[in-house]
């Protein structure tokens, strides 16, 4: 090594030159800095890069050192240099210098070591440190989410999981600058040295990197009035399985959802939730890739994820079309572009999942009003997912239809509406329908006023029903399903073989019927253990049932009504229909006993 170094702007920004020094490896050198490289650190502080302002911090450092001598040559780089930086243009400059002076180049950056040797100048490389600290993850413990550390304030952090969260104190101490200052440069640092870090964002002022599984927010002035940092990192990751959803809802998520939204309010779970539909598809043999910034989501290593292409999500979306992908999980939409790329992607045949933030379900559709043509929005977005508290709490489906909207009369006020229900038991809740030049967005209020298509469905009904069951009780779930209620021991009869009559009265009608029993809603699941006995198949209630009729339910669907006998027990005749269902129902978990 000669004993003039030229340090490049990646050996400054990780203070190798300095740290040398401290170690005793260098003494008695004069380190020449090009002007290049002034310029260029110059310009990244400008712009609020950490980076340049720890090259900056660097050069500051060689004025306290006195065993060596520091000079400082060259010109300023031309804007048409400037330009041609991230192609190499600066980097060549500064080899030049590290040539013209007979001098050793110091660098971190690999292609201009390789470079440097190819040229015949004496080059040291500085390869990323394997040991690097992060004390930021010193904050966390097990049940903590997030780590909140401002200049002049006490660390605080929120500790929980999703949706059941606390902020808590967790230091004596108030933060000095200094503190923050040296949090910020390590975090930094590791974010560039790091096989698991990365850099998300430059601001001016403003930091997003991405350590493993921790996302990290840094602020500083003039973005805010003092430095801060927020560090985030998931405390559960779990399986679809572990939100309890219904058979039907996984129907559709497997088969007919290929739009769906994830709403929720913030820390209540979204992201999690779609990390692990996100696995489900991928156990599924199904491609799937994200569209995240910062990339955060803990999925698995089969999952790529994609971030901005060249600044835009939208050359994301031009390049995903040529991955064909059967999933891509949008995390998240929030910008009127945002959801243009979605709609684009949506309607180029790509299953959709992307994150919203609302506090109530329905805002995620009105979020698509205006930026999706009206008519579109159901082959946009099929599902709403509404997260609360890391669970479920309500599913959307949305569907067109050529209707009257809801309390108007007149047929000829007919246009297309797009109805909002819910999943579970297909009950209209919102309308959304142009009015005027308007589009709105009308909640469908209950209503003890029956219209006069329903009273004419109910005395249709009942003339149908007349010959089988005594006073019916019907309910109008939605203009073209009824929930009807009639005494247990009629049921069969409504039912028929194989449910041949109840399909027949249907299709006389025109509507979708659920028959239940008379006071259903007042009965209680009981326990019950199963078993087989030779040809029977038998249930076993308990004694204190003794006498008593049961409803049994596959699921939410009646089955039939039994009366248990002295022992406490039902029994059913093997070969029977009705004994394969009740097997396969509690083989599923499915099957309920209510007294």
């Amino acid at each position: 090594m000669t004993n003039k170094i030229v340090p490049d702007t990646s050996a400054l920004i990780d203070g190798e030159v300095s740290k040398l020094v401290d170690e005793g490896e260098l003494e008695d050198v004069e380190v020449v800095i090009p002007e290049f490289v002034v310029d260029e650190l110059e310009n990244q502080a400008n712009k609020g890069m950490e980076v340049g302002y720890k090259g900056i911090e660097e050069l500051e450092q060689f004025q306290e050192l006195d065993n060596i001598t520091v000079s400082f040559t060259g010109r300023k780089p031309t804007t048409e240099e400037i330009k041609m930086a991230s192609n190499g243009r600066i980097d060549a400059l500064i080899r030049d210098v590290a040539e013209e002076m007979d001098a050793t180049l110091f660098t971190g950056d690999y292609v201009q070591y390789r470079l440097a040797e190819a040229k015949g100048v004496d080059v040291r490389f500085f390869e990323t440190e394997d040991d690097l600290k992060f004390s930021l993850e010193d904050y966390f413990d097990d049940k903590t989410m997030s780590v909140h550390l401002k200049e002049g304030d006490v660390p605080r952090a929120k500790k929980g999981l999703p949706g059941e969260f606390e902020l808590e104190q967790i230091g004596e101490n108030v933060i000095e600058r200094e503190e923050i200052e040296d949090l910020i440069s390590e975090t930094i640092e590791n974010a560039e040295m790091s096989d698991e870090g990365l850099i998300e964002m430059e601001g001016n002022g403003a930091t997003v990197v991405q350590i493993g599984k921790y996302r990290i927010a840094i602020t500083r002035p003039p973005f805010s009035e003092k430095a801060e940092i927020t560090a985030v990192r998931p405390v559960a990751k779990v399986g679809l399985e572990d939100y309890d959803l219904s058979d039907e809802l996984m129907d559709r998520l497997d088969e007919k959802a290929e739009g769906i939204l994830i709403a929720g309010a913030p820390g209540h779970g979204k992201s999690t939730f779609a990390q692990a539909l996100a696995e489900h598809y991928e156990a599924k043999n199904k491609v799937v890739k994200t569209m995240e910034k910062p990339r955060d989501l803990d999925v698995g290593e089969r999952i790529t994820q994609y971030s901005e292409l060249d600044g835009s999500m939208e050359n994301t979306g031009d390049f995903l079309l040529l991955a064909r992908p059967d999933y891509t999980i949008y995390d998240e939409v929030r910008k009127t572009r945002d959801f243009e790329v979605f709609s684009d992607l949506r309607l180029a045949g790509v299953g959709m999942i992307g994150v919203v933030h609302a506090s109530k379900a329905v805002d995620a559709v009105q979020r698509l009003i205006g930026r999706v043509e009206l008519g579109m929005i159901p082959e946009v977005c099929d599902t709403v997912i509404h997260i609360q508290n890391a669970g479920v709490e309500k599913v959307y489906k949305i569907e067109l239809t050529v209707k009257v909207p809801e309390g108007m009369t007149e047929e000829d006020l007919a246009r297309p509406v797009i109805q909002i229900s819910r999943f579970e038991n297909d009950k209209p809740e919102y309308e959304i329908y142009t009015y005027g030049e308007e589009t709105v967005v009308v909640p469908i209020e209950e209503s003890s006023v029956e219209t006069g298509a329903q009273r004419l469905a109910r005395d249709q009904i009942k003339h149908r029903l007349k010959k089988h069951v005594k006073n019916p009780e019907i309910e109008f779930i939605s203009d073209d399903h009824i929930r009807l209620l009639i005494d247990e021991g009629n049921i069969p009869q409504i039912i028929g073989q194989g449910g041949e009559r109840i399909d027949e009265i249907e299709d006389e009608l025109g509507l979708s019927i659920t028959v239940e029993p008379r006071g259903a809603s007042n009965k209680e699941n009981i326990d019950y253990d199963i078993d087989e006995r030779g040809n029977s198949v038998v249930l076993e209630l308990g004694e204190e049932y003794a006498s008593q009729d049961v409803d049994i339910f596959d699921g939410e669907e009646y089955l039939f009504t039994a009366t248990v006998g002295k022992t406490g027990e039902v029994s059913l005749t093997k070969s029977s229909e009705v004994a394969g269902r009740i097997l396969r129902s509690a083989s599923d978990h499915n099957l309920e006993v209510k007294v």
